[in-house]
């Protein structure tokens, strides 16, 4: 009988190692249809998950009470598993190079707990060759047993986008790929247990493992482009976004807009790839130009927020400036990698110290995180300049009658909004005299 048969029959169990944005959607996923054991080196994290509480806002507080996940940080629980699935974040250290800890401990773990028979996958992103020479020998060394005899391992890119309601987990379809082609059978048996849209067999784990890069690194590229016609747009003084409407009336057109890009994925999968073409002595030329500029989007827009107050006749160092939003994404708790600290750090180049609301946010997180202190929107008053540098809902439902509270009192021509995303109406906005700029 084969593993996915007894997994099926639960006679054998699941475990996805990593329960952060990825991880638990997908172990709550499964265990809708089989046995699930999810492990997490954060154990506050476990404690919430097993009262019921979904920090993530993937799956809601409802899902995670009725769940029969078991949650655990104990890693010798991994031993009652025999389908391990690693869903450990892989970031970029500061000097941009892949940080591949958080993966290589996974192994270390999983190798000391593995048995015999077991398949591993791992949806982790990394540069093609990581799973294979990297992680074998690390489950190797601790279990002391032999891949592709004792064991057998595939991989599976993860293509969760955090906060999306509309593509999620189930409707996107799923690249898997196995050391052999038995390897390969059962883990795209396990995944279409779950996966609607179905599964895409890869031909080795390398492309798989190329195809989640080439994927992120393409957006990437695009919204560079996009980000580099609106610096130069805006010494034009043409408005982005009429652009893209325009453009956008063509069958072809791709659609793209400008703005920051973080986030766990395209803002770091791009690093991977060029590290591991400069390891080859190949210097990546586009892709790299793509990262320069959108990494350089913060400082873009804390410049013009400082041109704006100038012109207002705003003394710098003394206007009191208010950020909305400082997660990566709207609608999202997730604030790795946000951009958006790249603002708060340049302004503080001119002295300025602004103030930073965002409900969807962990304050804790962030103060650990940014070292920043976020304010609640109730305290918010005489602003000088508001900055919605994150589009989510309940900022795109302010009226003007709670926009216009936030400021101090003066004439709607000193009112400086910067709307990093462009929610709102132009006209609208310049109708009513206000000092506004979209990027």
């Amino acid at each position: 009988m084969s593993i996915y048969e007894k997994i099926l029959n639960k006679e054998e169990s699941i475990s996805v190692v990593g329960l952060g944005y990825v991880g638990m959607p997908l172990a709550v996923a499964f265990a809708k249809k089989v046995n699930v054991i999810g492990f997490d080196l954060n154990e506050a994290k476990v404690n919430l998950y097993k009262k019921g509480i979904d920090p993530t806002f993937e799956v809601g507080d409802n899902t995670i009470k009725e769940t029969t996940v078991q949650f655990t940080s104990d890693e010798t629980a991994l031993k009652n598993a025999k389908f391990h699935i690693v869903a450990i974040p892989t970031p970029i250290n500061q000097d941009k190079t892949p940080n591949l800890s958080p993966v290589i401990n996974a192994s270390t773990i999983i190798g000391r707990n593995i048995t015999k028979g077991s398949i591993v996958v791992y949806e982790s992103t990394v540069y093609p060759g990581v799973t294979e020479d990297v992680c074998i020998p690390i489950l190797e060394k601790e279990s002391g047993l032999k891949c592709g005899i004792d064991f057998k391992i595939g991989y599976s890119p993860e293509r969760i986008n955090p906060g999306d309601k509309v593509y999620r987990l189930e409707n996107i379809k799923k690249i898997v790929a196995g050391m052999d082609e038995v390897s390969l059978e059962e883990i795209a048996n396990v995944y279409r247990l779950i996966i609607e849209a179905g599964v895409y067999r890869a031909s080795s784990i390398k492309v798989a493992e190329a195809a989640k890069i080439a994927e992120n690194s393409q957006r990437d590229i695009n919204i560079a482009f996009m980000n580099e016609l609106a610096m130069v747009f805006n010494r034009m003084d043409i408005d982005t976004n009429e652009v893209v409407e325009a453009m956008n009336t063509k069958w072809n057109a791709l659609n793209f807009y400008p703005g920051l890009v973080g986030g766990h994925c395209i803002g770091v999968d791009p690093y991977y790839f060029v590290y591991k073409a400069e390891k080859l002595g190949y210097h990546s030329q586009i892709i790299l130009a793509g990262r320069k500029i959108n990494d350089g989007m913060g400082e873009f827009v804390a410049d013009v927020i400082i041109k704006k107050l100038i012109l207002a006749n705003k003394l710098v160092k003394k206007s009191k400036i208010v950020i909305l939003g400082i997660t990566f994404k709207e609608n999202c708790p997730d604030i790795r990698n946000s951009k958006v600290k790249d603002i708060i750090i340049h302004l503080k180049e001119y002295g300025i110290n602004p103030l930073v609301v965002d409900p969807w946010a962990s304050s804790t997180e962030v103060k650990h995180e940014y070292g920043v202190n976020l304010t609640d929107m109730g305290g918010i008053i005489d602003a000088d300049a508001i900055v919605f540098a994150v589009a989510h809902k309940v900022f795109k439902k302010m009226n003007w009658e709670q926009i216009d509270a936030l400021y101090s009192d003066c004439d709607n021509s000193e009112k400086i909004l910067i709307d990093v995303k462009g929610i709102f109406d132009k006209k609208k906005l310049e109708a009513r005299g206000y000092c506004y700029w979209r990027l």
